[in-house]
Protein backbone atom coordinates (compact mmCIF):
# COMPACT_ATOMS: atom_id res chain seq x y z
CA UNK A 1 0.00 0.00 0.00
CA UNK A 2 2.84 2.38 1.02
CA UNK A 3 3.99 1.94 -2.88
CA UNK A 4 0.65 3.39 -4.06
CA UNK A 5 1.03 6.75 -2.23
CA UNK A 6 3.24 8.85 -4.69
CA UNK A 7 1.19 7.68 -7.16
CA UNK A 8 -1.98 8.97 -5.39
CA UNK A 9 -0.36 12.29 -4.19
CA UNK A 10 0.64 13.31 -7.99
CA UNK A 11 -3.16 12.40 -9.42
CA UNK A 12 -4.34 13.89 -6.52
CA UNK A 13 -2.27 17.12 -7.55
CA UNK A 14 -2.48 16.98 -11.35
CA UNK A 15 -5.50 15.58 -11.80
CA UNK A 16 -8.02 18.19 -9.96
CA UNK A 17 -5.78 21.00 -11.75
CA UNK A 18 -5.62 19.72 -15.43
CA UNK A 19 -9.62 19.04 -15.74
CA UNK A 20 -10.01 22.28 -13.81
CA UNK A 21 -7.68 24.24 -16.56
CA UNK A 22 -9.85 21.89 -19.50
CA UNK A 23 -13.15 23.12 -17.87
CA UNK A 24 -11.88 26.85 -17.54
CA UNK A 25 -10.85 26.66 -21.05
CA UNK A 26 -13.61 24.80 -23.08
CA UNK A 27 -16.35 27.64 -21.48
CA UNK A 28 -13.64 30.48 -22.28
CA UNK A 29 -14.77 29.51 -25.65
CA UNK A 30 -18.55 29.07 -25.35
CA UNK A 31 -18.78 25.73 -24.94
CA UNK A 32 -20.41 24.64 -21.65
CA UNK A 33 -23.34 22.10 -22.10
CA UNK A 34 -24.12 22.56 -19.19
CA UNK A 35 -25.50 25.81 -19.87
CA UNK A 36 -26.91 24.69 -23.05
CA UNK A 37 -24.09 26.23 -24.89
CA UNK A 38 -22.38 23.78 -27.59
CA UNK A 39 -20.61 25.15 -30.22
CA UNK A 40 -17.40 27.31 -29.55
CA UNK A 41 -17.17 30.92 -29.89
CA UNK A 42 -15.15 33.53 -29.39
CA UNK A 43 -18.03 35.97 -27.83
CA UNK A 44 -17.07 35.75 -23.82
CA UNK A 45 -13.80 37.20 -25.46
CA UNK A 46 -15.79 40.19 -27.17
CA UNK A 47 -17.26 40.46 -23.92
CA UNK A 48 -14.63 40.69 -21.59
CA UNK A 49 -12.40 43.09 -23.90
CA UNK A 50 -15.43 45.24 -24.01
CA UNK A 51 -15.39 45.12 -19.62
CA UNK A 52 -14.12 49.20 -18.81
CA UNK A 53 -10.53 49.31 -16.46
CA UNK A 54 -9.52 45.35 -17.61
CA UNK A 55 -6.17 46.81 -18.77
CA UNK A 56 -5.77 48.31 -15.59
CA UNK A 57 -6.96 45.30 -13.40
CA UNK A 58 -4.07 43.36 -15.57
CA UNK A 59 -1.74 46.06 -15.37
CA UNK A 60 -1.90 46.16 -11.39
CA UNK A 61 -2.27 42.29 -10.95
CA UNK A 62 1.31 41.87 -13.06
CA UNK A 63 3.13 44.57 -11.24
CA UNK A 64 1.99 43.57 -7.36
CA UNK A 65 3.14 40.10 -8.16
CA UNK A 66 6.31 40.79 -9.38
CA UNK A 67 7.20 44.28 -6.94
CA UNK A 68 5.85 42.80 -3.75
CA UNK A 69 7.88 39.20 -4.71
CA UNK A 70 11.11 40.82 -5.75
CA UNK A 71 10.79 43.38 -2.13
CA UNK A 72 10.13 39.55 0.14
CA UNK A 73 12.92 38.52 -1.70
CA UNK A 74 15.03 40.88 -1.32
CA UNK A 75 14.77 41.71 2.45
CA UNK A 76 15.21 37.51 3.17
CA UNK A 77 18.09 37.79 1.17
CA UNK A 78 19.77 40.72 2.94
CA UNK A 79 18.56 39.62 6.32
CA UNK A 80 20.28 36.08 6.44
CA UNK A 81 23.34 38.11 4.53
CA UNK A 82 23.03 40.49 7.58
CA UNK A 83 22.08 37.83 10.42
CA UNK A 84 23.50 34.88 9.99
CA UNK A 85 24.43 33.19 13.39
CA UNK A 86 23.57 36.33 15.45
CA UNK A 87 20.63 36.64 18.19
CA UNK A 88 18.69 38.21 15.64
CA UNK A 89 18.55 35.55 13.52
CA UNK A 90 18.16 32.95 16.50
CA UNK A 91 14.79 35.01 17.31
CA UNK A 92 13.48 35.37 13.81
CA UNK A 93 13.80 31.61 13.20
CA UNK A 94 11.41 31.15 15.99
CA UNK A 95 8.80 33.73 14.69
CA UNK A 96 8.62 32.78 11.44
CA UNK A 97 6.27 29.76 11.46
CA UNK A 98 3.79 31.88 13.54
CA UNK A 99 4.31 34.34 11.61
CA UNK A 100 3.20 31.98 8.15
CA UNK A 101 0.47 30.56 10.01
CA UNK A 102 -1.23 34.02 10.51
CA UNK A 103 -4.22 33.80 7.54
CA UNK A 104 -3.22 36.56 4.65
CA UNK A 105 -7.12 37.72 5.20
CA UNK A 106 -6.35 38.61 9.33
CA UNK A 107 -3.19 40.27 8.22
CA UNK A 108 -4.82 42.89 5.63
CA UNK A 109 -7.33 43.78 7.72
CA UNK A 110 -4.63 44.66 10.92
CA UNK A 111 -2.35 46.11 7.92
CA UNK A 112 -5.19 48.28 7.25
CA UNK A 113 -6.40 49.05 10.40
CA UNK A 114 -2.48 50.79 10.59
CA UNK A 115 -2.55 52.47 7.91
CA UNK A 116 -5.89 53.81 7.40
CA UNK A 117 -6.11 57.71 7.29
CA UNK A 118 -7.66 57.08 10.82
CA UNK A 119 -5.60 53.99 11.88
CA UNK A 120 -3.29 53.52 14.61
CA UNK A 121 -0.07 54.77 12.66
CA UNK A 122 -1.96 58.25 12.44
CA UNK A 123 -3.29 58.17 15.67
CA UNK A 124 0.24 58.07 16.76
CA UNK A 125 2.01 60.56 15.28
CA UNK A 126 -0.85 63.09 15.30
CA UNK A 127 -1.97 65.78 16.30
CA UNK A 128 1.64 66.36 17.63
CA UNK A 129 3.78 65.09 14.76
CA UNK A 130 1.48 65.90 11.98
CA UNK A 131 -0.74 68.68 13.61
CA UNK A 132 -4.47 66.56 12.07
CA UNK A 133 -7.11 67.04 14.47
CA UNK A 134 -9.41 65.04 11.72
CA UNK A 135 -8.43 61.95 9.65
CA UNK A 136 -6.82 63.26 6.45
CA UNK A 137 -8.24 63.20 3.50
CA UNK A 138 -6.38 60.62 1.16
CA UNK A 139 -6.84 57.10 -0.33
CA UNK A 140 -4.44 54.72 1.47
CA UNK A 141 -6.34 51.13 1.42
CA UNK A 142 -7.68 50.65 -1.84
CA UNK A 143 -5.11 53.03 -3.66
CA UNK A 144 -5.61 53.22 -7.54
CA UNK A 145 -1.94 51.81 -8.08
CA UNK A 146 -2.16 48.91 -5.33
CA UNK A 147 0.27 50.15 -3.23
CA UNK A 148 -1.27 48.99 -0.01
CA UNK A 149 -1.81 45.78 -1.55
CA UNK A 150 1.95 45.64 -2.69
CA UNK A 151 2.89 46.33 1.12
CA UNK A 152 0.20 43.70 2.92
CA UNK A 153 1.39 41.05 0.38
CA UNK A 154 4.99 41.39 1.57
CA UNK A 155 4.43 41.18 4.88
CA UNK A 156 3.04 37.28 4.26
CA UNK A 157 5.31 36.12 1.90
CA UNK A 158 8.55 37.18 3.53
CA UNK A 159 7.93 34.65 6.45
CA UNK A 160 7.08 32.25 3.62
CA UNK A 161 10.26 33.13 1.46
CA UNK A 162 12.55 32.95 5.02
CA UNK A 163 10.89 29.80 6.02
CA UNK A 164 11.92 28.09 2.85
CA UNK A 165 15.41 29.32 2.66
CA UNK A 166 15.98 28.44 6.08
CA UNK A 167 14.93 24.91 5.44
CA UNK A 168 17.36 24.91 2.32
CA UNK A 169 20.66 26.32 3.87
CA UNK A 170 21.73 23.57 5.52
CA UNK A 171 21.91 21.41 2.62
CA UNK A 172 24.69 24.00 1.32
CA UNK A 173 26.82 23.79 4.22
CA UNK A 174 27.42 27.80 4.44
CA UNK A 175 29.65 28.20 7.77
CA UNK A 176 32.28 26.35 5.82
CA UNK A 177 31.93 28.80 3.08
CA UNK A 178 32.02 31.87 5.10
CA UNK A 179 34.77 30.98 6.73
CA UNK A 180 36.82 30.50 3.40
CA UNK A 181 35.46 33.73 2.23
CA UNK A 182 36.59 35.26 5.69
CA UNK A 183 39.40 33.98 5.51
CA UNK A 184 40.17 35.80 1.97
CA UNK A 185 39.70 39.27 3.89
CA UNK A 186 35.65 39.44 2.73
CA UNK A 187 33.38 41.23 5.00
CA UNK A 188 30.52 39.04 6.90
CA UNK A 189 27.43 40.47 4.36
CA UNK A 190 29.34 40.09 1.59
CA UNK A 191 30.97 37.29 1.89
CA UNK A 192 27.64 35.76 2.60
CA UNK A 193 26.27 37.54 -0.73
CA UNK A 194 29.05 36.16 -2.70
CA UNK A 195 29.57 32.59 -1.68
CA UNK A 196 25.91 31.11 -0.18
CA UNK A 197 23.85 33.15 -2.56
CA UNK A 198 24.04 31.77 -5.58
CA UNK A 199 23.80 28.59 -4.70
CA UNK A 200 20.93 28.87 -2.54
CA UNK A 201 18.68 30.74 -5.08
CA UNK A 202 18.74 27.71 -7.57
CA UNK A 203 16.88 25.41 -4.16
CA UNK A 204 13.90 28.31 -3.25
CA UNK A 205 13.16 28.98 -6.83
CA UNK A 206 10.02 26.85 -6.96
CA UNK A 207 8.87 28.42 -3.74
CA UNK A 208 9.42 31.99 -5.13
CA UNK A 209 7.44 30.99 -8.90
CA UNK A 210 4.67 30.32 -6.12
CA UNK A 211 5.13 33.42 -4.71
CA UNK A 212 4.57 35.33 -7.48
CA UNK A 213 1.55 33.03 -8.79
CA UNK A 214 -0.50 33.66 -6.01
CA UNK A 215 0.58 37.54 -5.59
CA UNK A 216 -0.79 37.79 -9.07
CA UNK A 217 -3.91 36.56 -8.25
CA UNK A 218 -4.86 36.48 -5.18
CA UNK A 219 -8.37 37.50 -4.05
CA UNK A 220 -9.05 38.02 -0.03
CA UNK A 221 -6.24 40.02 0.38
CA UNK A 222 -6.84 42.51 -2.75
CA UNK A 223 -10.63 42.39 -1.45
CA UNK A 224 -9.10 43.75 1.46
CA UNK A 225 -6.07 46.03 0.27
CA UNK A 226 -6.43 46.08 -3.39
CA UNK A 227 -8.35 49.41 -5.40
CA UNK A 228 -11.92 49.15 -6.19
CA UNK A 229 -12.75 50.96 -9.30
CA UNK A 230 -11.47 48.68 -11.50
CA UNK A 231 -10.58 45.90 -8.78
CA UNK A 232 -7.62 43.28 -9.76
CA UNK A 233 -8.37 40.93 -12.53
CA UNK A 234 -8.88 37.98 -10.28
CA UNK A 235 -11.69 40.22 -7.96
CA UNK A 236 -13.09 41.10 -11.42
CA UNK A 237 -13.54 36.91 -11.97
CA UNK A 238 -14.78 36.45 -8.69
CA UNK A 239 -17.68 39.01 -8.90
CA UNK A 240 -18.60 38.20 -12.87
CA UNK A 241 -18.71 34.10 -11.41
CA UNK A 242 -20.77 35.18 -8.85
CA UNK A 243 -23.28 37.18 -11.67
CA UNK A 244 -26.89 36.56 -11.58
CA UNK A 245 -26.59 36.81 -15.04
CA UNK A 246 -25.67 32.81 -16.60
CA UNK A 247 -23.59 34.52 -19.62
CA UNK A 248 -21.19 36.14 -17.06
CA UNK A 249 -20.41 32.51 -16.80
CA UNK A 250 -18.75 32.55 -20.11
CA UNK A 251 -16.84 36.15 -19.79
CA UNK A 252 -15.51 35.01 -15.92
CA UNK A 253 -14.09 31.57 -18.21
CA UNK A 254 -12.26 33.89 -20.61
CA UNK A 255 -11.12 35.65 -17.55
CA UNK A 256 -9.93 33.40 -16.19
CA UNK A 257 -7.68 31.92 -19.03
CA UNK A 258 -6.38 36.31 -19.20
CA UNK A 259 -5.33 35.11 -15.39
CA UNK A 260 -3.30 32.09 -16.29
CA UNK A 261 -1.83 34.31 -19.22
CA UNK A 262 -0.99 37.67 -16.66
CA UNK A 263 0.41 35.08 -14.10
CA UNK A 264 2.60 33.32 -16.85
CA UNK A 265 3.54 36.34 -18.34
CA UNK A 266 4.98 38.09 -14.50
CA UNK A 267 6.98 34.17 -14.85
CA UNK A 268 8.72 34.97 -17.64
CA UNK A 269 9.19 38.18 -16.83
CA UNK A 270 10.93 36.74 -13.73
CA UNK A 271 13.16 34.42 -15.45
CA UNK A 272 14.02 37.09 -17.89
CA UNK A 273 15.37 38.81 -14.96
CA UNK A 274 17.18 35.59 -13.43
CA UNK A 275 19.03 35.79 -17.07
CA UNK A 276 20.17 38.99 -16.63
CA UNK A 277 20.95 38.57 -13.47
CA UNK A 278 23.12 36.10 -13.98
CA UNK A 279 25.00 38.09 -16.63
CA UNK A 280 25.38 40.72 -14.57
CA UNK A 281 26.49 38.67 -11.31
CA UNK A 282 29.77 36.92 -12.61
CA UNK A 283 31.83 40.50 -12.87
CA UNK A 284 30.34 41.45 -9.25
CA UNK A 285 31.30 37.52 -8.17
CA UNK A 286 34.81 38.21 -9.34
CA UNK A 287 35.70 42.15 -9.04
CA UNK A 288 38.08 41.63 -5.83
CA UNK A 289 35.59 44.04 -3.68
CA UNK A 290 35.64 43.03 -0.35
CA UNK A 291 34.36 45.27 1.86
CA UNK A 292 32.28 48.09 -0.70
CA UNK A 293 28.83 48.48 0.68
CA UNK A 294 29.11 46.50 3.29
CA UNK A 295 27.52 48.51 6.16
CA UNK A 296 24.81 49.39 4.12
CA UNK A 297 24.13 46.27 3.20
CA UNK A 298 23.91 44.81 6.55
CA UNK A 299 21.84 47.47 8.16
CA UNK A 300 19.29 47.30 5.29
CA UNK A 301 19.18 43.65 6.14
CA UNK A 302 18.64 43.72 9.36
CA UNK A 303 16.35 46.71 9.84
CA UNK A 304 14.29 45.68 6.30
CA UNK A 305 12.94 42.44 8.59
CA UNK A 306 12.40 43.86 11.73
CA UNK A 307 9.89 46.49 10.02
CA UNK A 308 8.30 43.87 8.81
CA UNK A 309 8.11 41.24 11.09
CA UNK A 310 7.02 44.04 13.76
CA UNK A 311 4.58 45.44 11.18
CA UNK A 312 2.72 42.08 10.90
CA UNK A 313 3.02 42.18 14.94
CA UNK A 314 1.63 45.37 15.36
CA UNK A 315 -1.28 44.71 12.78
CA UNK A 316 -2.40 41.70 15.42
CA UNK A 317 -2.35 44.01 18.12
CA UNK A 318 -4.34 46.42 16.21
CA UNK A 319 -6.72 43.74 15.54
CA UNK A 320 -7.37 43.09 19.59
CA UNK A 321 -7.50 46.85 19.93
CA UNK A 322 -10.41 47.22 17.63
CA UNK A 323 -12.36 44.22 18.66
CA UNK A 324 -12.51 45.41 22.30
CA UNK A 325 -12.34 49.65 20.99
CA UNK A 326 -15.45 51.34 22.76
CA UNK A 327 -15.51 54.98 21.76
CA UNK A 328 -12.58 56.23 19.91
CA UNK A 329 -12.15 59.21 18.62
CA UNK A 330 -9.56 60.71 16.05
CA UNK A 331 -6.78 61.54 17.72
CA UNK A 332 -7.45 59.39 20.86
CA UNK A 333 -4.26 56.62 20.58
CA UNK A 334 -6.42 54.25 23.12
CA UNK A 335 -9.91 54.00 23.30
CA UNK A 336 -11.99 55.79 25.54
CA UNK A 337 -13.60 52.49 26.94
CA UNK A 338 -13.11 49.44 26.27
CA UNK A 339 -16.04 46.72 26.01
CA UNK A 340 -16.86 42.92 24.93
CA UNK A 341 -20.16 43.99 23.45
CA UNK A 342 -18.56 43.36 19.86
CA UNK A 343 -17.83 39.75 21.04
CA UNK A 344 -21.27 38.93 22.81
CA UNK A 345 -22.77 40.23 19.75
CA UNK A 346 -20.69 37.85 17.20
CA UNK A 347 -20.67 34.63 20.03
CA UNK A 348 -23.66 33.11 18.18
CA UNK A 349 -22.72 33.96 14.86
CA UNK A 350 -19.28 32.60 15.12
CA UNK A 351 -20.53 29.43 16.10
CA UNK A 352 -21.30 27.35 12.91
CA UNK A 353 -18.05 28.81 10.59
CA UNK A 354 -15.77 27.65 14.17
CA UNK A 355 -17.11 24.32 13.92
CA UNK A 356 -16.77 24.33 9.76
CA UNK A 357 -13.37 25.58 9.85
CA UNK A 358 -12.42 23.53 12.56
CA UNK A 359 -14.13 20.44 10.38
CA UNK A 360 -12.22 21.01 7.47
CA UNK A 361 -8.77 21.73 8.29
CA UNK A 362 -8.88 18.57 10.88
CA UNK A 363 -9.91 15.98 8.16
CA UNK A 364 -7.76 17.88 5.37
CA UNK A 365 -4.93 18.09 7.21
CA UNK A 366 -5.14 14.32 8.66
CA UNK A 367 -5.79 13.23 5.40
CA UNK A 368 -2.50 14.90 3.96
CA UNK A 369 -0.14 14.30 6.92
CA UNK A 370 -0.78 10.27 6.49
CA UNK A 371 -0.16 10.87 2.91
CA UNK A 372 3.00 13.00 3.38
CA UNK A 373 4.03 10.17 6.07
CA UNK A 374 3.41 7.48 3.57
CA UNK A 375 4.98 8.66 0.63
CA UNK A 376 8.24 9.75 3.13
CA UNK A 377 8.16 5.78 4.29
CA UNK A 378 8.05 4.62 0.97
CA UNK A 379 11.06 6.55 -0.08
CA UNK A 380 12.77 5.51 2.81
CA UNK A 381 12.29 2.05 2.40
CA UNK A 382 12.68 2.01 -1.63
CA UNK A 383 16.15 4.40 -1.22
CA UNK A 384 14.38 6.61 -3.77
CA UNK A 385 15.93 9.83 -4.50
CA UNK A 386 12.99 13.01 -3.49
CA UNK A 387 14.16 15.41 -6.05
CA UNK A 388 12.94 13.92 -9.54
CA UNK A 389 9.09 15.16 -9.25
CA UNK A 390 9.48 17.72 -6.31
CA UNK A 391 8.14 20.46 -8.95
CA UNK A 392 4.75 18.62 -8.66
CA UNK A 393 4.44 19.46 -5.30
CA UNK A 394 3.72 23.07 -6.44
CA UNK A 395 2.06 22.65 -9.12
CA UNK A 396 -1.24 23.51 -7.20
CA UNK A 397 0.49 26.89 -6.08
CA UNK A 398 2.06 27.76 -9.52
CA UNK A 399 -1.29 27.76 -11.26
CA UNK A 400 -3.82 30.97 -10.48
CA UNK A 401 -6.68 29.33 -7.99
CA UNK A 402 -8.77 31.49 -9.76
CA UNK A 403 -7.97 29.67 -13.17
CA UNK A 404 -8.39 25.89 -12.17
CA UNK A 405 -10.91 25.72 -9.19
CA UNK A 406 -13.53 27.89 -11.38
CA UNK A 407 -13.05 24.72 -13.53
CA UNK A 408 -13.34 22.57 -11.07
CA UNK A 409 -16.35 24.24 -10.13
CA UNK A 410 -17.86 23.86 -13.70
CA UNK A 411 -16.77 20.09 -14.31
CA UNK A 412 -18.47 19.39 -10.62
CA UNK A 413 -21.41 21.29 -12.39
CA UNK A 414 -21.29 18.84 -15.45
CA UNK A 415 -21.27 15.63 -12.90
CA UNK A 416 -23.64 16.91 -11.37
CA UNK A 417 -21.99 17.34 -8.30
CA UNK A 418 -23.37 19.90 -5.69
CA UNK A 419 -21.57 22.26 -3.96
CA UNK A 420 -21.09 20.89 -0.46
CA UNK A 421 -18.62 20.37 2.72
CA UNK A 422 -16.82 17.39 0.76
CA UNK A 423 -16.08 19.10 -1.63
CA UNK A 424 -14.63 22.14 -0.39
CA UNK A 425 -12.54 19.63 2.00
CA UNK A 426 -11.16 17.92 -1.11
CA UNK A 427 -10.04 21.42 -2.52
CA UNK A 428 -8.39 22.72 0.75
CA UNK A 429 -6.48 19.31 0.69
CA UNK A 430 -4.71 20.48 -2.78
CA UNK A 431 -3.03 23.33 -1.10
CA UNK A 432 -3.01 21.67 2.27
CA UNK A 433 -0.61 18.88 0.97
CA UNK A 434 2.34 20.13 -0.29
CA UNK A 435 2.82 22.62 2.72
CA UNK A 436 2.59 19.63 4.87
CA UNK A 437 5.29 17.54 2.52
CA UNK A 438 7.48 20.85 2.88
CA UNK A 439 7.78 21.25 6.62
CA UNK A 440 8.02 17.34 7.03
CA UNK A 441 10.04 15.88 4.09
CA UNK A 442 13.37 17.26 5.35
CA UNK A 443 13.24 16.61 9.27
CA UNK A 444 11.75 12.87 8.44
CA UNK A 445 15.21 12.76 5.72
CA UNK A 446 17.30 13.59 8.28
CA UNK A 447 16.68 11.29 11.40
CA UNK A 448 19.37 9.51 12.67
CA UNK A 449 18.87 5.70 10.65
CA UNK A 450 20.67 4.21 13.57
CA UNK A 451 17.54 4.14 15.69
CA UNK A 452 15.65 2.30 13.05
CA UNK A 453 18.50 -0.26 12.61
CA UNK A 454 18.93 -0.99 16.46
CA UNK A 455 14.90 -1.45 16.50
CA UNK A 456 15.36 -3.81 13.23
CA UNK A 457 18.35 -5.72 15.39
CA UNK A 458 15.93 -6.49 17.76
CA UNK A 459 13.69 -8.09 15.46
CA UNK A 460 11.07 -5.37 15.37
CA UNK A 461 9.17 -5.43 12.03
CA UNK A 462 9.55 -2.43 9.16
CA UNK A 463 6.08 -1.29 10.56
CA UNK A 464 6.75 -1.47 14.00
CA UNK A 465 9.54 0.01 13.99
CA UNK A 466 7.97 3.07 11.92
CA UNK A 467 4.87 3.24 14.84
CA UNK A 468 6.92 2.56 17.88
CA UNK A 469 10.24 4.10 16.90
CA UNK A 470 10.32 6.85 14.11
CA UNK A 471 6.73 8.32 14.39
CA UNK A 472 7.74 9.19 18.18
CA UNK A 473 10.98 10.31 17.63
CA UNK A 474 9.54 13.04 15.08
CA UNK A 475 6.27 13.29 17.16
CA UNK A 476 7.49 17.49 17.14
CA UNK A 477 7.89 17.60 13.70
CA UNK A 478 4.81 15.80 12.40
CA UNK A 479 2.60 17.87 14.71
CA UNK A 480 4.36 21.15 13.64
CA UNK A 481 3.74 19.97 9.83
CA UNK A 482 0.28 19.42 10.91
CA UNK A 483 -0.23 23.31 12.60
CA UNK A 484 1.60 24.43 9.47
CA UNK A 485 -0.97 22.32 7.21
CA UNK A 486 -4.57 23.63 9.76
CA UNK A 487 -3.20 26.83 9.34
CA UNK A 488 -2.95 26.71 5.59
CA UNK A 489 -6.67 25.51 5.48
CA UNK A 490 -7.96 27.94 8.09
CA UNK A 491 -6.42 30.76 5.31
CA UNK A 492 -8.06 29.06 2.44
CA UNK A 493 -10.66 31.95 0.87
CA UNK A 494 -11.47 31.03 -2.59
CA UNK A 495 -11.53 27.11 -2.29
CA UNK A 496 -14.11 27.52 0.01
CA UNK A 497 -16.10 30.34 -1.33
CA UNK A 498 -16.10 28.62 -5.12
CA UNK A 499 -16.27 24.71 -4.17
CA UNK A 500 -19.25 25.83 -1.22
CA UNK A 501 -20.88 28.32 -3.46
CA UNK A 502 -21.24 30.22 -0.23
CA UNK A 503 -23.21 27.58 1.50
CA UNK A 504 -20.28 26.37 3.55
CA UNK A 505 -19.41 29.30 5.87
CA UNK A 506 -15.82 29.52 7.74
CA UNK A 507 -14.25 32.14 9.80
CA UNK A 508 -12.73 33.04 6.85
CA UNK A 509 -15.11 33.52 4.15
CA UNK A 510 -16.99 35.46 6.44
CA UNK A 511 -14.35 37.70 7.77
CA UNK A 512 -13.51 38.55 4.18
CA UNK A 513 -17.43 38.99 3.32
CA UNK A 514 -17.34 41.66 6.34
CA UNK A 515 -14.82 43.79 4.66
CA UNK A 516 -17.31 45.63 2.46
CA UNK A 517 -18.52 46.92 5.24
CA UNK A 518 -17.71 49.82 7.45
CA UNK A 519 -17.72 48.20 11.18
CA UNK A 520 -13.98 48.17 12.19
CA UNK A 521 -15.10 46.23 15.47
CA UNK A 522 -16.90 43.17 14.12
CA UNK A 523 -14.07 43.31 11.37
CA UNK A 524 -11.51 43.23 14.45
CA UNK A 525 -13.28 40.44 16.43
CA UNK A 526 -13.38 37.68 13.01
CA UNK A 527 -9.78 38.49 12.13
CA UNK A 528 -8.60 38.30 15.39
CA UNK A 529 -10.42 34.55 15.64
CA UNK A 530 -9.14 34.21 12.56
CA UNK A 531 -5.25 34.70 13.16
CA UNK A 532 -5.92 32.64 16.62
CA UNK A 533 -6.73 29.71 15.40
CA UNK A 534 -3.66 28.75 13.78
CA UNK A 535 -1.75 30.09 16.98
CA UNK A 536 -3.42 27.80 19.30
CA UNK A 537 -2.06 24.70 16.72
CA UNK A 538 1.32 25.89 16.80
CA UNK A 539 1.28 26.15 20.53
CA UNK A 540 -0.16 22.98 20.86
CA UNK A 541 2.37 21.52 18.34
CA UNK A 542 4.94 22.88 20.82
CA UNK A 543 3.33 21.60 24.17
CA UNK A 544 2.29 18.26 23.37
CA UNK A 545 6.04 16.33 22.79
CA UNK A 546 7.01 17.79 26.01
CA UNK A 547 3.88 16.98 27.74
CA UNK A 548 4.14 13.18 26.23
CA UNK A 549 7.72 13.18 27.37
CA UNK A 550 8.88 12.53 24.09
CA UNK A 551 10.71 15.93 23.64
CA UNK A 552 14.27 14.73 25.56
CA UNK A 553 17.27 16.13 24.37
CA UNK A 554 19.11 12.69 24.19
CA UNK A 555 16.22 11.71 21.59
CA UNK A 556 16.72 14.52 19.20
CA UNK A 557 17.62 14.37 15.89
Amino acid sequence: MLRLAPAFIIALLVLPVGAGLLMVLLPAFGYLPALGSYSLSLAPWQMLFSQPGLGRSVAVSFTSGLVSTAMALMIVVLFLAASQGTWLDRAIRRLVSPLLAIPHAAVAFGFAFLIAPSGLMARLFSPAFTGWERPPDVLIINDPWGLSLMAGLVLKEVPFLLLMSLAALPQLAPEKRLMLARSLGYAPTIAWLKTVLPSLYPLIRLPVYAVIAYATSVVDMAMILGPTLPPTLSVSILSWFNDPDINHRFMASAAAVLQLGVTLAALLCWWLLEQLTRNLRANWLTNGHRHQGDAFLRTVGRWSLLVSTGTALAALVGLGLFSVAGFWRFPDLLPQMFTLDHWQRSGAMLITPLVNTALIGLIATSLATALVLATLENEHRQHLKPKRALWLLYLPLLVPQIAFLFGLVVAAESLNIRPQLGLVIAGHLLFVLPYVYLSLSEAYRRLDPRWLQVARSLGVSRSAAFWRVRLPLLLAPVLTAFAVGLAISIGQYLPTQLLGAGRVTTVTTEAVALASGSNRRLIGVWALVQAGLPLIGFMLALALPRFLGVGRRELST
